[in-house]
């Protein structure tokens, strides 16, 4: 779990206990009046447990600070915004996340997305993105909702085509070469990807596996203007408008640009790639 995302759970589970003690009232005591375990009021007060909207307000209540509760939301909201849990974001299947992705897009004029493991979202076609989209139901559990994900996700592609609009792609070698779907279905979406190289509003890099780098391709990521980035982890979607954070990613953007390599270059890096999946 990130270090920020703890902390902010710390300080919040200091402000409940703050209000305990200002109420008087032992752990146990808070536990009846509310009817959780003890251990519950505890992990709330030590930040183990992440607090619920519901949780605050009935904490407020009880310690006889009802007023307080707006606050203590507020602080919960603080750091939701930047940490969103997938589980959260995806109660109601992929698509409503599919669309907020397309709102930001409207938003933007300048988009880079760095991929390490994956085709880019926007790049994917529709059957590379119904495996991807199934595969990520699965493991996390969510509404199968697949052919309404991959439609709002093909939607979102739209952008692509707007030439007041300009994206920037850098996708490491080793995404080519996943197989997360089916030989039949990666070699068109590697087509795919050397067809939007011909774009005058698309840049696409390609950074290759022997490629000397500054900075090893963690994870991906994408910056939004210089307003936003967008961060996935398994469990969270990190939303980081702070200007320290995004001047970081602007930096891991130009030190694995210096690595990528761009049109006849990269075509031959995805030409090999689809050799590969060709092959007998």
């Amino acid at each position: 779990m990130s270090t920020d995302f703890q902390q902010a759970r710390v300080t919040l589970g200091a402000r409940l206990l703050e209000l305990r003690a200002e109420a008087g009232l032992t752990g146990r005591q808070l536990a009846e009046r509310l009817g959780w375990t003890q251990s519950k009021v505890s992990k709330l007060e030590t930040g183990k447990q992440t607090a619920t909207v519901e949780d605050l307000r009935a904490w407020a209540q009880a310690v006889g600070e009802p007023g307080s509760g707006d606050e203590l939301v507020a602080r919960l909201r603080g750091f939701e915004t930047r940490y969103r849990t997938w589980r959260r974001q995806l109660a109601s299947g992929h698509r409503p996340r599919q669309e907020l992705g397309g709102s930001e897009l409207a938003r933007s004029q300048t988009v880079r997305c760095f991929e390490p493991a994956i085709v880019p979202g926007l790049m994917q076609t529709a059957d590379y993105a119904r495996h991807v989209l199934t595969h990520n139901a699965e493991f996390r559990e969510s509404v199968p909702d697949t052919e309404d994900a991959v439609r709002a996700r093909l939607k979102r592609q739209e952008a692509l085509y707007e030439r007041e609009r300009r994206f920037h792609f850098l996708i490491w070698e080793a995404a080519l070469h996943v197989v997360l779907c089916p030989p039949e279905v990666l070699i068109p979406q590697l087509d795919r990807i050397g067809g939007l190289i011909g774009l005058d509003n698309v840049s696409v890099g390609i950074l290759p596996l022997r490629a000397p780098m500054r900075r090893s391709p963690a994870h991906g990521f994408m910056i939004y203007d210089e307003r936003l980035v967008t961060v996935e982890t398994f469990n969270t979607e990190m939303w980081l408008d702070d200007t320290a954070d995004i001047q970081l990613y602007d930096k891991a953007w130009s030190w694995l640009s210096d690595s990528a390599v761009f049109g006849r270059q990269a075509r031959r890096l995805i030409s090999l790639a689809q050799a590969a999946l060709e092959a007998p």
